[in-house]
């Protein structure tokens, strides 16, 4: 076998899937007339809301592809990545989130000006834009190369079609669209992924025996959730989850990670969006691991009869097909395409505003140009939301016409040696006041000495450490987080004296961080009511989408599992519309 053959009808659910999700910018429109509605929706979000889409972007199809390749060869090890995401934002739970949502900001750039003053800001907008520019390029290629791989489609019809459909209803509707659809595509997601690990485990017989065939193939070694540093090249060990949960903490828990929580009302709503994303990435932790496994202990031989470079990869695609009834397979290549979608989208319109917000100004500044209204900003917006996202599927095409390969683990490599870098002083910077206005620059440029020499690889013998020490993913992550960290501290000697302009600078962003808003003072009238009608009413048409599939030819195991799907976004979305109409709700 060398592709997974998908039927008409699944086609049809993915098609009928995506332009339901299109039609969401075009409703969600109405809901931006600025430029802070079109970007952080007016500080207007629930914690729901904003805790689901949170949720969503902070992760991509790596979970179902590379990721499940990971649970296919080391069984429960893979669990460590996603226990990691989970206690990054318990602890924004805990504090941070708050913080974030009370540095009153409409990108993390702009607060970054309040902290470290303009030139960093500035370095940090013209870094930030391209690097988001090639991260959705490659995570679109990837969707791409495994779509082509595993299912047969054309690599360019999924990059155009994935990115057309993202970029239309992002520019449409703004970070409400984005939002939306966000929850939306977590509405489908968890419980589709529940029941496919039920269906799983009750296809190896219950907890007991999937453990039981484990050792039956013994396999109890390479699936410890560590693992010995023997195997898998040095991976998965103690150091590799440490690297892993102390990532998890450095993406969640500094300025760079505020675009979150932007968008929501107040600190208390954020602190329960980060507590909702917290328990959703528990609840993955525990279940997303499964179907990969079930995949090595039955269906091993059709996993690797693939003909694909990494067939490991196609684990949970096939373990779903496996189990799932007609219909539903469809909706889990929906998953797949989503799960990049949802961290694309939300990368468009953060991009986007950096544009509008950060280098514009600058510019305009610079070069004379006459000011703009607000809603020639929002129209300006608008349009380079277009252009942007060209500019994305047109690198995704031309990165699929490479003979790239191992696409995923590359993604990671680009996080620990492109994106830790700038985040290290963003995390430093909320907890440590007595810095000089260069504090971030300093780690920064610390910080990529260690990344350069690990992309030469530069071997480490030369720095008195054992032959046997390469550079494995978590010497390069704590080399990077050591060096960018230094860089940081030995700056605190010459931070400026208090009372001087820089210190009251970074005075007055901490009060202000930690000072709650009042809602009704601040930003004024919510629509919390509009938000749940309008988005209930698109989970209901989903639940009746899935409920349609009842009429197919399946076994009644099939037909419950649909029902059983089409029952929890139903009872949801219902819930949804009848709390959002208990009152006319303002718009």
């Amino acid at each position: 076998m060398s592709q997974i053959e998908i039927s008409n009808i699944e086609y049809l659910v993915i098609i009928g899937y995506l332009v339901l999700i299109a039609c969401v910018g075009i409703v969600f429109k109405k809901f931006s007339s600025d430029t802070d509605d079109y970007f952080k929706s007016g500080t207007k979000g629930t914690w729901w809301l904003v805790g689901a889409s949170a949720f969503m972007s902070a992760f991509s199809a790596w979970t179902f592809t590379g990721a499940a390749g990971v649970a296919f060869e080391s069984g429960f090890s893979v669990m460590i990545i996603f226990l990691g995401n989970a206690f990054g934002f318990f602890l924004n739970f805990l504090f941070l989130g708050p913080w974030l949502r009370q540095m009153r900001v409409t990108t993390f750039p702009e607060a970054i000006s309040k902290r470290f003053g303009e030139k960093t800001r500035m370095f940090y907008a013209l870094y930030e834009v391209p690097i988001r520019i090639l991260y959705s390029a490659m995570a679109l290629y990837g969707l791409g190369i495994f779509c082509s791989a595993v299912f047969g489609y054309n690599i360019y019809q999924v990059i155009l079609v994935c990115g057309v459909v993202v970029l239309f209803y992002s520019a449409t509707g703004g970070r409400w669209a984005v939002m939306a659809t966000d929850f939306l595509q977590g509405l489908i997601l968890i419980p589709l992924t529940l029941i496919i690990a039920w269906l799983c485990i009750s296809e190896l017989g219950g907890i007991n025996s999937m453990f039981a065939q484990i050792e039956a193939k013994g396999l109890s070694e390479e699936f410890s959730m560590i693992n010995s540093a023997t195997l898998f090249g040095g991976a998965y060990t103690w150091g590799w989850a440490s690297a892993m949960v102390t990532k998890g903490f450095l993406v969640f828990n500094s300025m760079y990670a505020g675009p979150r929580y932007f968008s929501v009302k107040d600190g208390r709503e954020a602190r329960k969006a980060a507590i909702l994303a917290s328990v959703l990435f528990l609840v993955g932790g525990l279940v997303w691991f499964l179907p990969p496994i079930t995949a090595r202990l039955l269906f091993s031989e059709e996993v690797m009869a693939l003909g694909i470079s990494k067939p490991a990869e196609a684990a949970y695609a096939i373990a779903s097909i496996n189990v799932l009834p007609m219909g539903l397979i469809g909706l889990i290549v929906v998953a797949i395409l989503t799960a990049t979608m949802s961290s694309m989208d939300t990368g468009l319109n953060t991009n986007v505003a950096i544009l509008i917000k950060d280098i514009y100004p600058k510019l305009r500044d610079k070069f004379k140009w006459k000011s703009k209204s607000e809603t020639e900003l929002l129209h300006y917006g608008r349009i380079y939301t277009w252009a942007m996202g060209v500019v994305i599927i047109l690198l995704a095409l031309y990165l699929a016409q490479q003979k790239g390969k191992g696409i995923f683990e590359i993604m990671l490599d680009v996080g620990a040696l492109l994106m830790s870098p700038i985040q290290i002083p963003l995390m430093w910077g909320l907890f440590v006041k007595r810095t000089p206005s260069w504090a971030a620059l300093s780690s920064i440029g610390c910080a990529f000495i260690v990344s350069v020499m690990a992309f030469l690889e530069v071997p480490l013998s030369t720095f008195g450490f054992a032959e046997s020490v390469t550079w494995t993913f978590q010497v390069k992550f704590f080399g990077v987080l050591a060096a960018g960290s230094l860089g940081f501290l030995v700056s605190i000697p010459f931070a400026p004296a208090k009372g001087s302009e820089h210190r009251n600078m970074v005075d007055a962003f901490i009060e202000n961080m930690k000072t709650p808003i009042d809602f009704e003072t601040e930003v004024g009238e919510s629509n919390d009511l509009a938000q749940l009608k309008t988005i209930g009413w698109f989970g209901a048409a989903i639940a009746i989408f899935i409920a349609l599939m009842l009429i197919l030819p399946n076994p009644m195991g099939g037909r419950v599992a649909i029902a059983v799907l089409a029952l929890i976004i139903g009872g949801v979305s219902a819930l949804m519309i009848k709390a959002g109409s208990k009152v006319s709700s303002p718009s």
